[in-house]
């Protein structure tokens, strides 16, 4: 082997190796607070201020219990389950049908109704709160979770269109054209045989609005004053006290909050891969 050679592939393992540094450190740095967040639900407040890297004894399920006990967690959990899974599936169809359209049909305009949604990307919906409350209240929809599907989607929609387009944009034309010479519809073309392809595409852009979705508290502390309609970022403010917060039980209920994410998550990681990668394999 040439020192040449030698040099690079030197040169190379040292590259790989600072890389896989860089991404064991920034999964420390992610994870750090998870784990924190858990042990902590089965610790007192004296406990977590005390010590609070330190294993629990994860027997002691009293703060647990108290979430379940003292609040209608399950109650907050199925309105959170109603407004998000309404939301991403309005989103998901919507988004489907916008991007399909832009990224196949050829029409005037396109380009600035694509524009238009790469606008709301740049955007931050909260800063037409009052506006929005205005017309809410005018369309008495305040007080309903109508309020907050409604703004989630309109949220969601760009991020969607976005990575839904390019994604239709790089398959074949020629799936299209074959089908269409079987007499498929258009209707029949796009949900038979393109929507297969993109379902990679379509988890990811599930997954970037669920998350913020499901962990919203601005707008449901807005627009949602019946405790019948909170969500659970909203009802879980019951442990936080003008003097004092059971940071213990807090972080319980923010555990349980956290976990129907987490399962999802794992439960479409291949999907997530795929679609991640798919571009590139193109």
């Amino acid at each position: 082997m040439s020192r040449q050679t030698r040099d690079g592939s030197f040169m190379a393992f040292g590259r790989d190796g600072l890389i896989q540094i860089i991404l064991i450190g920034n999964s420390i740095v992610m994870l750090a607070p998870i784990l924190i967040m858990v042990m902590s639900a089965f610790k007192t407040n004296a406990q977590i201020f005390q010590s609070p890297f330190s294993l629990p004894d994860f027997t002691k399920v009293g703060n647990l219990v108290r979430v379940w006990a003292e609040t209608d967690f399950i109650r907050y959990l199925m309105n959170s389950f109603i407004v998000t899974g309404s939301s991403i599936a309005l989103i998901l169809v919507l988004g489907t049908m916008a991007a399909y359209a832009l990224a196949r049909y050829e029409f005037r305009g396109a380009n600035l109704i694509l524009l238009f949604f790469l606008a709301g990307l740049t955007l931050p919906l909260k800063l037409a709160v009052i506006p929005l409350f205005i017309q809410m209240r005018d369309l008495g929809l305040l007080d309903t979770r109508f309020a907050l599907i409604f703004i989630y989607v309109a949220t969601g929609l760009p991020t969607t269109v976005f990575i839904l387009t390019g994604f239709i944009r790089s398959l074949p034309n020629e799936l299209e054209d074959a089908a269409r010479m079987d007499g498929a519809s258009e209707a029949r073309i796009m949900w038979a045989i393109m929507l297969p392809l993109v379902r990679p595409a379509m988890v990811i852009a599930a997954i970037q609005n669920v998350v913020p979705i499901w962990n919203d508290f601005f707008f449901p502390l807005i627009f949602i004053q019946s405790n019948d309609l909170k969500t659970l970022p909203q009802g879980l403010t019951t442990f936080m006290g003008e003097f004092g917060t059971d940071w213990g039980v807090l972080f319980s209920g923010l555990t349980l909050s956290a976990l129907p994410v987490i399962i999802l998550y794992i439960a479409l990681s291949r999907q997530f891969v795929n679609g991640m990668t798919a571009g590139a394999i193109k």
